[in-house]
């Protein structure tokens, strides 16, 4: 584990039906295009200096096909490290990832329905290749594309996944993802007492307020879209 004073920042790439994407509140139906090119996304960031950049493919996440060829594209044609969710619930979607280079995979609704998956995943490929994102609404973990409520509380599934040999955390509040309503100090404290590994949080980063509190917090990164896509958070962060 390496606390940092300055989290990393890791911009984040939505790709739906084959463009740049923010949803409000994970609701595909409530989509803000940035960028018609998803490539174009992430060169954009990319030239401003990102290390690591955060792909979602929405399709996959929601059963409405798959977006791995642009994956590929960004992966070969940028050689910055990428981590991608959405739609990763069978170990071999997860290899097919890896085998086009992305440097990790993100393991979401499937680390709750199938827990064995994470620990098989990180045992073949290593603990880092893999990551576990619970996205929840409070401590109760959405699943399905955030559509669904499961009845698993996080301080529930934080021991299985450290038992298991997870690294690196996800915590996603779906409540504040793309809202620009800044994050939920008291929420992202409980959540940084239950995951003692490396922690990195989305939903509702603002400002460099946010990022400050983060740091107060000793959480070790932020995925941001809207925030830098809009400007609310001038990226790269300087704080």
């Amino acid at each position: 584990m390496n606390r940092s004073l300055s989290p990393l920042i890791l911009p984040c790439v939505d790709i739906q039906s084959g463009r740049a994407v923010r949803l409000y509140e994970g609701d595909p139906e409530r989509e803000t295009v940035y960028f018609e090119s998803p490539l174009e996304a992430a060169q954009h960031w990319a030239g401003l200096g990102a290390g690591f950049l955060h792909l979602v493919d929405l399709d996959a996440a929601t059963g409405r096909g798959e977006n791995r060829e642009i994956i590929a594209r960004i992966v070969s044609d940028l050689g910055v490290p990428v981590e991608v969710g959405g739609g990763v619930r069978r170990r071999e979607d997860a290899e097919a990832l890896l085998a086009l280079g992305v440097r990790r995979v993100v393991i979401g609704t499937a680390a709750v329905k199938s827990p064995e998956l994470v620990a098989e995943l990180i045992a073949a490929h290593g603990s880092e290749a893999v990551v576990v994102s619970l996205d929840a609404r409070g401590l109760e973990v959405a699943t399905h594309g955030w559509a669904q409520g499961s009845g698993v509380q996080v301080a529930e599934l934080t021991p299985r996944l450290a038992d298991a040999g997870l690294e690196t955390l996800i915590f996603t509040d779906v409540t504040r993802d793309g809202t620009l309503k800044g994050l939920d100090r008291e929420l992202m404290r409980q959540v940084r007492g239950l995951w003692l590994n490396t922690l990195i949080v989305g939903g509702g980063v603002r400002d460099t307020e946010d990022v400050r509190l983060l740091a107060e917090e000793g959480i070790e990164g932020a995925i941001v879209g809207r925030a830098i896509y809009e400007g609310t958070l001038p990226y790269p962060v300087v704080l």
